[in-house]
């Protein structure tokens, strides 16, 4: 028995730093290593940007790649923590969250490509590497996008079994359930040019973290 609790102590603990450290390189990935590069509507200021800020672009790169293993690492957590609810829901789910990590590993090689691209376009000036770059700029763009499909379809699974399984609150599942579909159906739209007002993405932009130091704190308290 007192191995048992202390099994489900580490799944706890594994499952709150994986959801807590996969939010946390995601976010510092995009947003210090990668958007600030990205000029809307003009690729050949973007590509400028890219030759010459290398260092960054790579180590981004490699923080984003990192984010797909941590992903792969949350689904299997996620699925030891849940299956006993519900074994087919929660191994469905964990099919979701690895194949968002292969579509959030394809866009980083098309980045990676980018960057290469960029390269040669600063020191050539080539105007055809300039459509070149776009190219990988919409596939990047593309293959991020259509992650969040998988994505939010294993959260939502997820989620609900965390729930059942009172691993978290039903108000903290609620709160999930509730604003992934936005990020789920949003993001999508989004790559194929509708409008998607970002607002409605904030809500849940904060529930990765504060629910990854939840578990953690309570298989730490336990």
């Amino acid at each position: 028995m007192i191995r048992e609790m202390t099994n489900n102590n580490k799944g706890l603990i594994l499952l709150g730093v994986a959801l807590f450290t996969q939010a946390m390189t995601s976010l510092i990935g995009g947003a210090v290593f990668y958007n600030p590069f990205v000029a809307d509507g003009n690729i050949a200021a973007t590509m400028s940007n890219m030759a010459g800020n290398a260092g960054s672009i790579h180590a981004g790169v490699i923080l984003q790649i990192a984010t797909s293993l941590v992903i792969i690492v949350l689904g299997v957590s996620l699925y030891r923590a849940t299956a006993h609810i519900n074994k087919t829901a929660a191994g469905a789910a964990l099919g979701f969250y690895i194949f968002e990590a292969l579509l959030h590993s394809v866009g980083q090689i098309c980045v990676f490509c980018l960057a290469e691209a960029s390269r040669l376009y600063a020191a050539s000036g080539d105007a055809a590497l300039v459509d070149i770059g776009s190219t990988l700029l919409t596939a990047r763009e593309f293959a991020g996008g259509m992650a969040m499909i998988p994505f939010g379809l294993g959260a939502i699974i997820f989620y609900f079994l965390l729930m059942k399984a009172k691993i978290i609150p039903k108000w903290l599942a609620i709160w999930g359930l509730v604003t992934v579909p936005f990020v789920l159906v949003g993001v999508p739209l989004g790559v194929f040019g509708v409008s998607v007002p970002f607002a409605l993405f904030v809500p849940y932009v904060p529930w990765e973290f504060f629910t990854g130091v939840y578990i953690l704190a309570k298989g730490l308290r336990k």
